[in-house]
């Protein structure tokens, strides 16, 4: 129970500016967030449409070199280009929200000449399909990023709008109704105190008449 008294309507009276300010801040945070949102949404969904087409047509063209090369003649460069892929996860902060990125070490995308094998030897049809793999792995890594970015902003709008919305609909009324309440009885009080000493004069009067 807060005690009615001047002190204290001023104290409620700041911690309702301070909320407002809060407020203020969330939604230009809630802003920002919703932008980097959007932002990274549409690489999002490209990268998805170009897997899905290089996906495609990455075998349809393998198909066509097993055709023409046959089975052994491309297991054989395939055994001849593995590789390790390093990739790191690092930390990135966008307006203080950490999310995981991820940073490869080598492109997934080769030249021809740095597969391991004479690219003249072969059909068009595979290496275009080596291609259209690797740039399938680049797309997958993409996508990963994207979607841990994506997942984080996500929370967050929620979170910031929850809070929002706890200071907009619960807090503020509170305050705003106990300020109105402090304030109606400092009111009621400095009134009876005036009718008061109006009284003790009146009588003063009397008994100096």
């Amino acid at each position: 129970m807060i005690h009615p008294t001047r002190t204290n309507l001023l104290l409620l009276k700041e911690k309702s500016r301070s909320v407002v300010n809060s407020i203020g801040i969330l939604k230009a945070r809630k802003q920002a967030l919703i932008k980097e949102f959007l932002a990274a949404t549409q690489p999002f969904l490209r990268s998805r449409d170009d897997m899905k087409r290089s996906y495609g047509k990455a075998l349809r063209e393998l198909a066509l070199a097993l055709g023409r090369e046959g089975d052994d003649a491309v297991e054989s460069i395939v055994r001849a280009t593995e590789r390790d892929l390093r990739i790191d996860v690092k930390e990135k902060s966008i307006w203080g929200l950490k999310y995981k990125d991820i940073a490869y070490h080598d492109p997934p995308v080769r030249d021809p000449d740095k597969r391991g094998y004479n690219e003249y030897s072969t059909t068009p049809h595979l290496e275009e399909s080596t291609a259209l793999f690797e740039k399938l792995i680049e797309n997958m890594l993409q996508i990963a990023e994207y979607e841990c970015k994506l997942k984080r902003l996500g929370q967050e709008i929620i979170r910031t709008t929850r809070r929002i919305k706890v200071l907009e609909e619960i807090v503020m009324p509170q305050l705003k109704g106990r300020i109105r309440s402090i304030a109606q009885y400092i009111g009621e009080r400095e009134r009876e105190s005036f009718y008061r000493m109006k009284r003790v004069k009146q009588i003063l009067r009397k008994q100096e008449a």
